[in-house]
């Protein structure tokens, strides 16, 4: 049931999930939904955790060996700036709206946002540890890409057509500001060997800071 939400939430957003579209969808009676999601407020929150969280392991899988960090973000940001993600970036537009009204929905949308910023603050971390960046908190580093990452996928759905080059690549460009990785660093081909053994350049200011 929370799968066919989940479907149904990123094609035709969370308004769409109803006890009686979720039944028509798995062709049983919207009761038997309904036995299990009494409220159907419940059921919206679980698929949208369920299409968030399923994304977020695709674009950041956790412990890929093998991979140096900036792989997995050139990875992540491939994946992420695309257009195959614009229905997820839909779906975050519409359940940040509908949760200013719908608590069980904004709890999740809280644990949602917790999940991603944690998820990729760690690699960032990881990218520290192994000498790949430089940032003195990644924490805010992750935070800043997240923000951008929002403005860009705001202004995906605006549909106006208008999307230069210079534009979609502003969370890489920022990421790459952020972690002291030189210009177009993660906007290359990921499977690119040269992201295997580029560690970020010492800065002075950088310097400072370890």
């Amino acid at each position: 049931m929370v799968d066919a939400a989940a479907s149904v939430a990123l094609a035709e957003g969370l308004e769409g999930i109803t006890l009686r579209r979720i039944g028509e969808r798995l062709d049983v009676r919207p009761g038997l939904v309904g036995h299990y999601f009494p409220v159907v407020d419940e059921l919206v929150a679980e698929a949208f955790g369920q299409a968030v969280g399923a994304e977020l392991d695709t674009l950041v899988p956790p412990g890929r060996a093998g991979d140096t960090p900036v792989e997995r973000l050139a990875r992540f940001f491939a994946l992420a700036t695309g257009e195959g993600h614009d229905a997820l970036s839909r779906l975050w537009i519409n359940a940040r709206h509908l949760s200013r009204y719908r608590p069980v929905l904004r709890d999740r949308v809280g644990c949602q946002e917790t999940r991603w910023r944690e998820r990729l603050e760690q690699l960032i971390r990881d990218g520290v540890g192994s000498g790949h960046f430089r940032t003195a908190d990644p924490c805010a580093s992750a935070v800043q890409i997240l923000v951008v990452m929002d403005g860009l996928a705001a202004h995906a759905n605006t549909e106006t057509g208008i999307s230069p080059r210079s534009v979609n690549g502003l969370a890489a460009a920022t990421a790459e500001r952020e972690l002291g990785l030189a210009d177009g660093t993660l906007s290359a081909d990921p499977a690119d060997p040269a992201h295997r053994a580029r560690p970020a350049p010492r800065t002075p200011a950088l310097l400072a800071t370890h």
